[in-house]
């Protein structure tokens, strides 16, 4: 069976040209047509349409590419299981997280991982969660750390970490003092929020919601990473509702000061999703194994 020719066809399939599949491949298009056609001689059957120089595929295509590309992935993971065994390129583990876990976890995880298997090489994705989870799906991820929910059923997903959302003040905010304060003071200060399609700023605003104080809460800013948040808080710009994990360094070194708000508990679970294989690499599984020991 020709690999290189299911490839292509999948290619042609996904980026719905063979001039386009052979600009990937760094290939001529005769080449690329020629491969299509061996494939149907092989199965005896036609694949592609062409009609007005468009490519449709025919049933016969429909029912070979999720096969084709079974079969492909398949032959990559073989290529993966030999290099971890004779080690002969080094086995690379790849991982794709969503930004909070991406910026500030992972770095540390890997550390830690790294001195149990320091000839393991990483390749890191780090997009939002519906792309990590994408990427996942079209198998060019092995495991995936991501917040958020993680909706198709196909997918093996388990919670291994709950990050606490937490207000936080400038150290020179009147409220350093306190001890904590009521949720209804929050409609007296400026909120500063991540940008309105962010998930960290729907899971505060719904709790704020349940609270009756969402719609009283004057907003300020509206900016597009914890990065800038926190320099604004700290520049007394207002104040925010973020992952502890985002503000962990702040707060030590007094940066930002943490203010407690009566009967106000949010947070948000962190998940470990794989794809359902018959086979795993061993890395992958060397990987899911260390954060469930470091979590449980």
């Amino acid at each position: 069976m020709n690999m290189e020719g299911l490839r292509l066809f999948c290619l042609v399939v996904d980026e719905g040209s063979i001039s386009q599949a052979a600009r990937l491949s760094f290939v001529s298009q005769p080449a690329v047509t020629r491969q299509i056609k061996q494939l149907e001689e092989f199965y005896k059957v036609q694949l592609f349409e062409r009609d007005s120089g468009k490519l449709t595929l025919t049933e016969a295509g429909k029912i070979l590419y999720p096969y084709a590309k079974e079969i492909i992935h398949y032959g990559k993971r073989s290529v993966d299981a030999m290099q971890e065994l004779t080690d002969s390129h080094g086995s690379v583990l790849h991982i794709g997280a969503s930004p909070t876990i991406g910026e500030y976890l992972l770095p540390h995880l890997l550390g830690d991982f790294m001195k149990a298997s320091p000839d393991l090489k990483f390749s890191i994705s780090i997009a939002n969660t519906p792309t990590i989870l994408r990427e996942l799906e079209d198998n060019n991820l092995d495991v995936a750390l991501v917040e958020g929910g993680v909706s198709d059923e196909s997918l093996i997903k388990e919670m291994f970490f709950q990050d606490e959302m937490i207000l936080v003040i400038s150290p020179e905010h009147r409220w350093k003092e306190r001890i904590s304060i009521s949720v209804n003071e929050l409609e007296e200060e400026k909120m500063i929020w991540r940008e309105a399609d962010s998930g960290t700023r729907y899971i505060v605003q719904r709790a704020l919601e349940e609270h009756h104080v969402s719609e009283r809460i004057k907003s300020t800013l509206e900016l597009g990473s914890y990065q800038s948040i926190k320099s604004a808080v700290e520049a007394e710009l207002g104040i925010s509702i973020l992952p502890r994990l985002t503000v962990l360094k702040e707060l030590e070194f007094g940066a930002l000061k943490e203010m407690k708000v009566d009967d106000l508990e949010i947070a948000r679970d962190l998940h470990l999703v794989q794809k359902n294989q018959r086979f795993k690499k061993s890395s992958t599984t060397e990987f899911i194994s260390f954060i469930r020991d470091i979590y449980a």
